[in-house]
């Protein structure tokens, strides 16, 4: 009788082990959310569908990456506070959405900051430009990658645009931001805050005189068509952090959070290579459709346009830190 129910015992075990592996092994997929404001067809676009791709080889049956573009579930003004609150679990803003978050990431508006991609990508993959994807998280925000669009240039309805008088007293569109506006100001423009929606009817109908734009936005957006010239100014980055909320990050099991880490990494390899290879492919658009002069500078050119910009840098050290301008500025020089 005794051996009877040991044999027993030992049967109703296996079968909650079995049971407990068969639930473990069935068990729902963390959903992950990937909330974005643009096309699908963007640098933005194409990576975010990159990472879902990844993110499930990776982790098969342990995630499923539902991506949400055009602003299908939240817009720009609604994201961030979703995030926090748990309704998506990743998304992509301007970095110049985050000022009120921390004043530290108006680095990247700082006009002529980066001489180029290659010194903004060291700068972001080095030591200072990681610690501010860290920077947020006592807001509950956690930064996951940089992801371009691409390096701005200057457009206006004006037929000279070479120097910086050339645009003094003319009305220019900015995205919200401190620096922007200081920026304009120290040109002697007048900045006029306006949603990317309404930026081609305000050009068109002379709301504003020009903007500043990678040549993406500016071709698909058709500014070129009611710009008369383009300045390649490559004065400031316009970017994007992919972000998390920190609390449901630091709360994934290990290993999914390191499979998500490594589908980032690769989606942001692909998403920054797209962004590289539209830009130069819109520029020539641009140029090929022939109704906005694209205005070499030269090196005088760019030279005035520093000098005159670079009191900007002196007016928001304090609020960005001496540090990290100092190793912005040595990633020009490697």
């Amino acid at each position: 009788m005794k051996f009877a129910t040991t044999r027993i015992a030992t049967a109703i075990g296996l079968s909650l082990t079995l049971g407990l592996a068969a639930a473990t092994a069935h068990a729902a997929p963390i959903v992950v959310k990937f909330s974005h404001v643009v096309a699908e067809n963007t640098p933005k676009g194409q990576g975010a569908l990159k990472f879902k791709e990844l993110a499930e080889a990776a982790l098969p049956g342990k995630v499923e990456v539902q991506v949400f573009s055009n602003s299908q579930l939240f817009g720009d003004g609604k994201e961030m506070e979703a995030l926090l609150l748990g309704d998506v679990q990743i998304i992509a803003p301007s970095l110049a959405k985050f000022d009120r978050y921390t004043k530290k990431i108006q680095i990247f508006d700082l006009p002529f900051m980066f001489d180029d991609m290659a010194a903004l990508d060291r700068f972001q993959s080095g030591p200072k430009g990681q610690e501010l994807l860290d920077s947020m998280k006592s807001k509950g925000i956690k930064g996951l990658a940089y992801w371009h669009n691409g390096l701005k240039q200057l457009s206006t309805n004006k037929d000279k645009l070479t120097r910086p008088e050339d645009v003094k007293g003319l009305k220019f569109r900015i995205q919200s931001s401190d620096v922007l506006e200081a920026q304009f100001r120290q040109l002697g423009a007048n900045p006029q805050k306006l949603a990317f929606s309404e930026v081609y009817q305000a050009l068109q109908t002379g709301v504003v005189d020009g903007a500043e734009n990678p040549w993406s936005n500016i071709y698909s957006q058709k500014m070129h068509e009611v710009q008369k010239t383009i300045a390649v100014t490559n004065h400031g980055a316009l970017d994007y952090m992919v972000i998390t909320n920190s609390g449901w990050w630091d709360g994934l099991p290990e290993d999914v959070r390191a499979g998500l880490q490594k589908a980032m990494a690769g989606a942001t390899e692909h998403a920054n290579k797209l962004a590289a290879d539209i830009n130069d492919r819109d520029r020539q658009r641009i140029a090929d459709a022939g109704k906005a002069k694209i205005q070499e500078l030269s090196k005088e050119d760019v030279a005035a346009w520093r000098t005159t910009m670079r009191p900007v840098w002196d007016k928001f050290q304090d609020q960005i830190g001496k540090d990290i301008i100092d190793a912005a500025v040595a990633s020009n020089q490697q």
